[in-house]
């Protein structure tokens, strides 16, 4: 695992996830336990993003999530409030830890690119930052 970003005792991390290559093909499995840091309950995709779209500019209050760019590429931009740092996902056996309160943009969506994304929770509305001025007065009260 490989240390990106703090926030509130938690950080955004980048975690490898295993392959194996035989005859067959390219295996790539991870397990809740060892590689994902929490268990799932909801998942989505996201794919077909014009190459110019930006998606996300939010954060979670609550939530948690780790993304795999299954095919293809896209950029994440993190930022705790004092630091913005961008990685690239581009490939299926690295994911992106993403834990609640940090801001996560992703752009740079390649026309192949294939995102999905495990969720800690159900929807919930209410647990979404959206206005990043709130976000920071939010992040300067903790």
């Amino acid at each position: 695992m490989e240390l990106i970003l703090s926030c509130q005792n938690k950080m955004a991390s980048l975690i490898k996830i295993k392959t194996v290559l035989d005859d067959r093909g390219l295996l790539t499995a991870g397990e809740y336990i060892n590689e994902i840091p929490f268990p799932p309950k909801r998942f989505f995709v996201i794919s077909n993003v014009p190459s110019l779209t930006i998606r996300g500019e939010h954060a979670h209050k609550k939530c948690e999530q780790f993304l795999v760019c299954i095919k293809g590429r896209c950029d994440v931009i993190l930022d705790n409030g004092k630091e913005k740092i961008t990685t690239v996902l581009n490939n299926h056996n690295l994911g992106l830890y993403l834990p609640p309160m940090i801001w996560g943009i992703q752009h740079k969506y390649s026309n192949d690119a294939i995102l999905l994304v495990l969720a800690s929770d159900p929807y919930d509305s209410e647990d979404y930052i959206r206005d990043y001025s709130s976000f920071i007065t939010m992040i300067n009260l903790n």
